[in-house]
């Protein structure tokens, strides 16, 4: 049994159902199979053990190398490098597949991700930029100098009013009774 299997039994154990049997039979019976899957996890691993010897006996038969000359151990040390050297490619070709597989599968499944509709948007945090800052995110290196925003503005110039000046008013009067304030109207209205 593997560990998956342990698990579900473990899971199936746990659930929150009320129970048709006693507390203490539950109990014998969870030790039970709890017991049952370790003994088949034991032997799964012997199983997996023995399967490996096997295998390593059959790919790699023993070296008989004490009635070998000298000239003999240096063409079985060549070849030896040989088949050492035509694992290594096919181990590296191998890796080389796996990966490109892996790079698919997770391409896939971002695709099968975003078909559905259920991306989670992370929490955006407020960032002050300058403006400089922005345009050169923006622009990249096109932008070296800053750009003054104010400089470009349109200048609006307010036209002052013409105030008339004021004085004191008891000069004016001063000035404007008798006959020569007369004569003075007389002369601003021609």
């Amino acid at each position: 049994m593997s560990d998956a299997a342990l698990k579900t039994c473990t899971c199936l154990l746990f659930q929150k159902v009320k129970p048709k049997i006693s507390a203490s039979r539950r109990l014998f019976l969870k030790t039970k199979m709890i017991k049952k899957a370790m003994t088949e996890l034991e032997s799964e691993k012997q199983f997996r053990k023995d399967e490996r010897e096997r295998i390593l006996a059959e790919k790699v038969p023993e070296l008989q190398m004490s009635s070998l000359s000298l000239q003999d151990l240096q063409n079985l040390c060549k070849e030896l490098h040989q088949k050492i050297d035509v694992a290594d490619e096919e181990r590296y070709d191998i890796a080389a597949k796996v990966s490109k597989n892996d790079r698919e599968i997770q391409d896939l499944s971002q695709k099968i991700f975003e078909l559905k509709g259920k991306m989670k948007r992370p929490n955006l945090k407020r960032v002050r930029v300058s403006a400089d800052a922005m345009l050169g995110a923006l622009l990249g290196a096109k932008v070296k100098e800053s750009v003054d925003f104010k400089a470009n503005l349109k200048t609006v110039k307010k036209e002052e009013e013409k105030k008339e000046e004021v004085t004191d008013w008891r000069k004016n009067v001063d000035a404007m009774s008798g006959m020569e304030g007369r004569k003075k109207l007389f002369d601003a209205g021609q």
